[in-house]
């Protein structure tokens, strides 16, 4: 009543509490509709919700005291009819977190990886969270803690390390942590010698490879971001303490730039990159003060990433046509494009996705015929191939190496397979398992099957659809299917282990990935096959995969829950409007779904940058006119749609919270059945969700929970 009396008192029009229905269950909130006549190109839109846009949302997404009570108001009103929906789920949230947590067993740890006189490894405490960054003398020894996650998130609502590194000589170590949720986050550097630590003054800084020490580890460079959100400037200080030097400053606001180091320690690199472009800039270990020198000024159209090999520059690249990317050789006083020199050509179908560079060997990971494997080659020009023979699997390359040894450390995975710590010894060229990734007692990976199935497009296109279920699980439609994908920017969606994944499975599901055009499961022609004017595809394919399962007696129409984050969001909207009679339950987590009108916000920190991806419907009335074709707000229709759950992080710079928010209000506008809508808000996080291990499985367990609810609510649907 406090805060009821202050709004009135404020003269704020109060939306509707959640009431009930003549059934007794919760009623949803009911915005009220205030159109906005939008002129553009040409072209004229409604926008009936688009006053839940905080006007002052710049101030807003760092102080979420400062939001417009009313729209602070709906989105509580939200949270509670969500909340009230879900209640019946408690007892399945409960059950589901509990066995979660008893696949994942007690030890979770990382093997440690030598590197000079240390051996480096991170684990998590039994009943903790955050991860503890340590190291011990080579050989064994008494442990030094760098970092201990689960004390610094202490007091935090929210907490997230996105880099940690040590220094190359080993008395420093560095990371880059948030504590807001908006992706905005400070450095902190540690002493090792003394144990202090110096924090940035801000916490402005770009996490996402966005920190890096000078080889000779006397400085730290590090990435600001505008008040926009854009990683704009690059910085230099005394890795102990000291000013700021500008070092770099990026005009483009349609870029992004990330930082490292050769795997050599020959350069710093400055990457500066978009959809269509890239620039690299390299900083020499012997002058760790000088300017930063391009390899090959930008031209759109023109991709390369750069290692250092052998005293030659190793550049992969898609120049002359290599759609899936060839790699080519030049001198490191002449790097420029005019000076490259083939050195492994351009195999059509074989992604080249990553290089790693070590004294005597060159490392690269590449996708053939959809299949990941890893390619060394000795200095003698020999190559050899590291595969594996799973139906579907994961390759990365551990993040931490010693780059003057003979070990190339892998990890290797499967939806039944946990995750393996590999050391190929590229001598000898044999393999063997440093440590695997502890489970639960109960855990058998005997009783589950994976299969890799390959579903037929409208087009002709086989897209592939990775299945994880029970070993002799019978294929008579009867199983209920969690179908997941994302497909987009190029970024595919791997066949990895997932603890959340195995505990939908035990409770008698089908757990599937469509890798949909738009993702790079079958190299990059497969991007720019939903990319753009192409977007749709995305859209068809996951239809086309579902479609599949149920002809192959995976499952039936409406035992189907489709599941995708942010850009994937955008898919679930689509599909959403597309064919609202296969779905039981939709689940859109952060979801890009107000796509006109984002993309027509020349302010948002990503508009410029994906413009390329997405085309720009404030210049191009081709764009304009598509994106108005597919964008899920301006597309909903009256009809049947089933159940959906779609999540915001209040303080999302990327994905704003009223995407979601104007979403689900049109969809219950249009809902000719009786499914529920629900929006739900989280009020501390940003784009990513809570950090924590017990956050995360909270939220996959109200997923999970929500799937088997809505084939419940979508009995009888048509």
């Amino acid at each position: 009543m406090r805060r009821r009396s202050f709004l009135l008192a404020a003269g704020v029009a109060l939306l509707p509490l959640p009431g009930i229905a003549a059934d007794g269950s919760p009623s949803p909130p009911r915005p009220p509709k205030r159109p906005k006549r939008i002129v553009q190109l040409g072209r004229t839109r409604i926008d009936n919700y688009a006053w839940l846009r905080d006007p002052n949302w710049a101030k807003v997404s760092r102080d979420t005291s400062l939001m417009n009570p009313e729209i602070r108001a709906h989105l509580d009103v939200e949270n509670r009819y969500a909340d009230a929906m879900l209640a019946p789920t408690a007892t399945a949230q409960r059950d589901i977190v509990a066995a979660m947590q008893a696949l994942t067993g007690t030890e979770q740890s990382a093997p440690p990886v030598p590197d000079g006189p240390w051996e480096y490894y991170t684990y998590v405490r039994p009943g903790q969270d955050h991860k503890v960054h340590a190291r011990r003398p080579r050989g064994g020894g008494a442990e030094q803690v760098l970092l201990d996650g689960q004390e610094r998130a202490r007091g935090h609502a929210y907490f997230r390390v996105t880099e940690a590194e040590h220094s190359p000589d080993h008395r420093l170590f560095m990371w880059a942590e948030d504590v807001e949720g908006g992706d905005r986050h400070r450095i902190c550097v540690r002493d090792l010698e003394t144990g202090s630590l110096s924090t940035t003054p801000n916490a402005d800084a770009y996490g996402w490879h966005g920190i890096a020490f000078s080889p000779d580890s006397q400085y730290v460079f590090w990435i600001w971001r505008d008040p926009l959100s854009r990683p704009v400037k690059v910085f230099r200080r005394p890795a102990r303490g000291g000013d700021d030097v500008l070092v770099y400053t990026e005009p483009d606001p349609a870029l992004f730039m990330g930082l490292s180091r050769t795997a050599s320690n020959s350069h710093v690199v400055i990457h500066i990159l978009g959809p269509d472009v890239d620039e690299v800039r390299l900083i020499p270990a012997s002058n760790p003060l000088a300017e930063p020198m391009p390899v090959e000024p930008r031209r759109p159209g023109l991709h390369y990433r750069v290692q250092e090999w052998a005293g030659d520059l190793i550049i992969l690249t898609d120049a002359d046509g290599a759609l899936d990317g060839k790699l080519m050789r030049a001198s490191l006083t002449q790097p420029g494009r005019a000076h490259w020199q083939d050195w492994v050509p351009h195999r059509p179908g074989c992604h080249i996705l990553e290089t790693l560079s070590f004294r005597d060997h060159f490392v690269r990971l590449q996708r053939a015929e959809g299949r990941l494997e890893i390619v060394v080659t000795g200095r003698d020009g020999r190559e050899d191939s590291v595969a594996f023979d799973e139906a579907a699997y994961a390759i990365t390359l551990a993040p931490v190496q010693e780059p003057g040894g003979g070990i190339l450390r892998l990890i290797y995975e499967s939806p039944r397979t946990p995750r393996q710590w590999l050391d190929y010894d590229m001598v000898s060229r044999t393999r063997h398992v440093v440590q695997q990734q502890a489970t639960g007692k109960g855990f058998d990976p005997a009783r589950y099957e994976v299969r890799r199935l390959m579903a037929p497009a409208s087009d002709g296109e086989q897209v592939p659809v990775t299945v994880l279920m029970r070993k002799g699980m019978a294929l008579d439609g009867a199983a209920p299917l969690l179908l997941y994908a994302y497909g987009a920017y190029g970024v595919p969606s791997e066949a990895e282990f997932s603890i959340p994944a195995l505990a939908l499975v035990d409770r008698g599901w089908t757990y599937a990935i469509a890798h949909v055009r738009g993702g790079s499961e079958k190299g990059r022609r497969w991007f720019l096959e939903g990319r753009r004017f192409k977007k749709k595809n995305t859209f068809t394919d996951f239809i086309a995969c579902a479609e599949h399962l149920i002809k192959q007696g995976y499952t039936a129409r409406r035992r189907i829950v489709a599941y995708g984050l942010s850009a994937g969001g955008l898919l679930m909207g689509g599909v959403s409007n597309l064919r609202p009679d296969l779905w039981g339950g939709v689940i859109a987590q952060v979801p890009f779904v107000d796509m006109l009108n984002t993309m027509s916000d020349g302010d948002h920190p990503l508009v410029p940058a994906f413009r390329p991806d997405w085309g720009d419907p404030l210049a191009d009335t081709e764009a304009y006119d598509y994106i108005a074709s597919i964008s899920p707000y301006e597309n909903v229709r009256d009809g049947v749609y089933p159940p959906v759950l779609a999540t915001a992080g209040i303080r999302d710079d990327r994905v704003s919270y009223w995407e979601a928010g104007k979403w689900v209000a049109t969809l219950r506008d249009h809902n000719k059945g009786p499914s529920p809508i629900l929006f739900h808000v989280d009020m501390a996080a940003g784009h990513q969700a809570g950090a924590g291990l017990s956050d995360q499985f909270k939220q996959m367990a109200l997923f999970w929970a929500f799937a088997e609810q809505s084939l419940i609510w979508s009995k009888g649907l048509k």
